[in-house]
């Protein structure tokens, strides 16, 4: 059984989230993306996920082509290696910082999900609903409309600094 790549686990979080699949959410993001930001910022964290993982794949063939089993490195050949296997480790540790920020954009969306069904949303959805009726005064009664409120007068020019 193969390895999972970073890439492959970083698809399957994504499609898991937002319910379809990664083709989908690739083009929903660039036609709509003020529709859904953090589909835009997983897809985007997805895009450099994706540019890091073809690079480990090109470290890893250097390396293993300097490296290969009965060849003697040259003298000339150790500065290579030390660079392709440098190049290979921070390639790796871009890829897990990538994979880390789609998983706090996944989490994200989850908290604001949660947040929109939750106790609290049904509490903001009613203090604003309190806001827009108008104040009814006290001496109306019920089935009459609220009078509308008067403009303040405008200041004049003098009393503007």
């Amino acid at each position: 059984m193969p390895d999972v790549t970073a890439l492959e686990h970083a698809d399957a979080m994504i499609e898991k989230t937002w319910g379809r699949p990664i083709a989908d959410l690739e083009q929903a993001a660039v036609r709509r993306p003020v529709e859904d930001p953090l589909l835009r910022a997983a897809m985007h964290s997805r895009g450099y996920l994706t540019v890091v993982s073809n690079s480990i794949a090109v470290h890893q063939e250097r390396l293993h082509a300097l490296t290969h089993p009965g060849h003697i490195p040259a003298f000339y050949d150790l500065d290579r290696i030390t660079e392709s296997a440098s190049a290979l480790r921070t390639a790796h540790a871009e890829t897990s910082t990538a994979l880390r920020a789609i998983c706090h954009v996944v989490d994200a969306r989850e908290l604001a999900l949660q947040d929109q069904n939750g106790p609290g949303a049904e509490r903001v959805k009613a203090a604003t609903a309190r806001s827009t009726h108008a104040p009814r005064p006290v001496s109306l009664p019920a089935e009459r409309p609220a009078p509308p409120t008067a403009a303040a007068p405008a200041a004049s020019a003098a009393n503007r600094q």
